[in-house]
């Protein structure tokens, strides 16, 4: 059974095809102009429309046009009745969105028979466009798949190149932080030992100012030690987010997840080119470890937390200084009934519209400038989530007020039984 809407000013032709639909098993909607019309397609978009060319307040052919523009209401199969036979009227109703024609006075069997042939294309249009959703999704998991296997093996080469050097330069930091102290200790001895150097000496202990290179010499030492300490945290990051040696369901910390992707935004957090620094505020709750595929996971929460830094700067850069809030990115974790992880990612910055909002999980689908965005990150982030772990993903937002992304997974079994 389909939904019709039959659109004529004529209240007999109504019944007529009210009747003949309603034989064939159809539900039909009635409206008596293209207002109307139009209305009720909005509120109830039926399957099929058959309308009269020549209506008030909106003919047929504008009523095709309004409909065909709205990407909701597209594929809805319109039929045009009228008495025009010319070939010019006709390719103007085609041209206006018409998809087939009937011709008056109506005859019953070819109105049923065009509105079986409308049904069957509606229907294979839907499954068209249903392959083609999934050929994209198919599209969008390959090449995320390839480029996360690129990305795997570029960071565990970095990863290794990194630590090596950085293991054999932080481990002699210790032993050069001893020689130096020793060696400053032994000038010191020198230096009471014989209070009166030589012109030479003293010449040369004021060229190398040897009060501030024994003051800031382990500073320096501390310094070095800090930044390869830092290096090693990369490192650990870099290995805790891309998971390599961990490419099956395990349990993790998913903390230790949020935190490696956290760490590898710093750069994006700090204070820049007059921009305030974005304030994280992490709030998070007992969560007990979480069976997963850790990468995947770290590669949603990374996405995430990168759209969130996107929406700060282009709401800090469209607010004037004095009305400009402090640039806030929350992240929440809760166990909710004992049954399921909840993960939230909260940011005041742009917003999202109501009108992008339904889109905003399509493959290929983006608001970025061409060049910054393909439009695949939170297309894949909710398969991830959904799919590979059987969550949801949601999202809440208000224009110029902030978005909330929501995570919700669900525990194994097993885990809830062991805790």
């Amino acid at each position: 059974m389909a939904k019709i809407l039959a659109v004529d000013d004529d209240i007999t032709v109504q019944i007529i095809l009210q009747e003949l639909l309603e034989s064939e098993g159809h539900d039909v909607l009635l409206a008596d102009d293209g207002e109307a019309a139009l209305q009720k397609t909005q509120e109830f978009q039926p399957d099929l429309i058959i309308c009269d060319w020549m209506m008030p307040k909106l003919d047929g052919l504008e009523l095709c046009r309004r409909i065909k523009a709205d990407p909701q209401l597209a594929t809805i199969f319109l039929i045009l009745i009228t008495i025009r036979e010319q070939v010019a009227d006709r390719v103007q109703g085609l041209d206006s969105g018409a998809d087939d024609f009937l011709s008056k006075p109506i005859e019953p069997s070819e109105l049923q028979a065009r509105v079986r042939s409308g049904l069957r294309l509606r229907q294979l249009n839907q499954q068209l466009s249903q392959a083609l959703h999934h050929l994209k999704q198919t599209q969008s998991q390959l090449i995320q798949s390839e480029k996360m296997s690129s990305l795997g093996q570029m960071i565990a080469g970095i990863a290794h190149e990194i630590n090596n050097p950085v293991t054999f330069i932080h481990g002699n930091l210790s032993h050069i932080e001893d020689y130096s102290q020793d060696l400053l200790d032994l000038v010191e001895c020198y230096q009471q030992e014989y209070p009166n150097p030589s012109p030479h000496l003293q010449n040369k202990i004021t060229h190398v100012n040897l009060d501030f290179l024994s003051q800031d010499f382990p500073k320096v030492l501390v310094s070095m030690k800090v930044g390869t300490e830092r290096l090693r945290e990369l490192v650990l990051s870099l290995r805790k987010f891309s998971r390599l040696d961990e490419a099956e369901r395990k349990p993790v910390d998913l903390h230790e997840g949020i935190e490696s992707a956290l760490f590898l935004v710093q750069h994006r957090l700090s204070t820049s080119a007059g921009q305030p620094g974005i304030q994280i505020i992490k709030d998070y709750g007992d969560l007990p470890p979480f069976e997963c595929f850790p990468g995947q996971l770290n590669q949603v929460f990374l996405h995430l937390i990168n759209n969130a830094i996107d929406a700060l700067e282009i709401s800090q850069e469209k607010e004037s200084a004095s009305s400009k809030p402090m640039p806030t990115i929350n992240v929440k974790t809760t166990r909710h009934n004992n049954y399921q992880v909840i993960i939230c990612i909260i940011d005041n910055g742009i917003g999202i519209s109501d009108s992008v909002k339904p889109r905003i999980f399509d493959p290929f689908f983006t608001t970025k400038p061409v060049g910054q965005g393909r439009g695949l990150g939170l297309s894949i982030a909710h398969q991830i989530v959904v799919k590979q772990h059987g969550g949801e993903l949601e999202c809440m937002s208000q224009p110029n007020v902030g978005t909330e992304m929501i995570i919700k997974l669900p525990f194994k079994k097993c885990l809830l039984n062991a805790d």
